[in-house]
């Protein structure tokens, strides 16, 4: 991993980003350099470094934007250079490694944004959530569209995030994600929509705060157990136990549950049933609740969560087995995330529903 240094740029070719009526600065003082913030950019690829050329580097992607030296003092590392779906939990526990590191031995950084492809950044920033032991800010940002291409998203994403690991008000509220000028907790934010800037939503409780040219503002808090309060250590972690995604619909078989647990050796399962809870329960045939309910017998751990993407499942009766996992009203990637990290510690269903109940 290479690592630059980047102190402060000239106000120049960006000026574009901010109203004709906005100061010289976008901000509403720009500290001197000796007091400005240490942020690291963690760099790993993604559309935010991509362009019609291919992917540049953190370094490249940080001179192109001058606007950040005017917010803080950047350190860049690069740490991939890959697209969002190339990551994995191998890398996930490299990155969580890497930035416990950084917070232990590089005192004077005030805060760490990650910088990656889009489809994999909820994903992302909720392992750091959980593994992340510090409660100085960490944000994870990327883009819709290319670097350097009409309507690029990617650049004023990054000028945001900057702003936001710089705030000492984001400190304690666990990994962000921070874009379209909007800021959601790690748990919360999934990507909806496939190609427009506006993707990144909380659709059970909505945005931490909000981003705007004169300040940061918040507006709430996340409370479910988070980084420096996690019991996540994986300093010592070099895999994590294999779970799979078995979506329900109607007149889904068993076919795909054997398939995880006899062929790919899921230690667990996450389920996204239907709305209310149920996997599918077809009159024909072998159905695949019958085929969770074995394999749960057997001790393969299944937490059940809500195709839909909002509200919680229901504990007693919707989830329709006793020894299934509620996942609360956590996504079911976000579940997945959280039940390797679960079957890391503990085989004990109790246990692991305390773990879904906290987090």
């Amino acid at each position: 991993m290479i690592e630059k240094i980047y102190p402060i740029f000239a106000m120049t070719a960006f000026s574009h980003l901010f109203p004709s009526s906005a100061m010289a600065s976008p901000f509403p003082s720009a500290l001197p350099q000796s007091e400005k913030p240490v942020v690291k950019i963690m760099a790993t690829g993604g559309t935010i470094a991509n362009t019609t050329g291919g992917r540049i580097s953190g370094d490249a992607l940080v001179e192109a934007i001058p606007q950040l030296g005017e917010v803080a003092t950047i350190r860049v590392e690069e740490f991939s250079r890959v697209a969002s779906g190339r990551l994995t939990p191998k890398l996930w526990l490299g990155l969580a490694k890497r930035i416990n590191q950084i917070f232990a031995t590089e005192k004077d950084v005030s805060g760490v944004i990650v910088t990656q492809g889009s489809n994999t950044v909820e994903e992302t920033a909720y392992f750091l959530n959980l593994t992340v032991l510090s409660d100085k800010p960490v944000v994870v940002t990327g883009a819709q569209r290319r670097h350097g291409t009409l309507s690029a998203d990617g650049d004023k994403n990054l000028l945001d995030s900057l702003r936001v690991a710089s705030s000492m008000e984001a400190r304690g509220k666990g990994v962000l994600v921070v874009a379209s000028e909007s800021i959601h907790s790690a748990r919360d934010v999934v990507k909806r929509v496939s190609r427009r800037p506006d993707t990144w939503e909380s659709p059970d409780l909505g945005v931490l705060g909000m981003v705007d040219t004169d300040q940061v503002s918040f507006y709430r808090a996340p409370t479910r157990r988070h980084s420096a309060k996690s019991e996540f250590d994986v300093s010592a972690l070099n895999e994590l136990p294999r779970v799979d995604i078995i979506y329900s619909y109607a007149g889904a078989d068993g076919t795909l549950v054997n398939a995880a647990v006899v062929q790919g050796k899921a230690k667990g399962l996450v389920v996204a049933a239907f709305a209310t809870g149920s996997p599918a329960d077809p009159v024909e045939g072998p159905n695949q609740h019958e085929t969770l309910k074995k394999v749960s017998d057997s001790g393969v751990v299944v937490v059940i969560t809500n195709r839909g993407g909002k509200g919680r499942i229901v504990k007693a009766g919707s989830t329709t087995h006793p020894s299934y996992i509620s996942g609360d009203n956590l996504s079911a990637q976000k579940a997945r995330i959280l039940l390797m990290l679960a079957l890391a510690k503990t085989s004990a269903l109790d246990e692991i529903q305390r773990i879904f109940d906290e987090y």
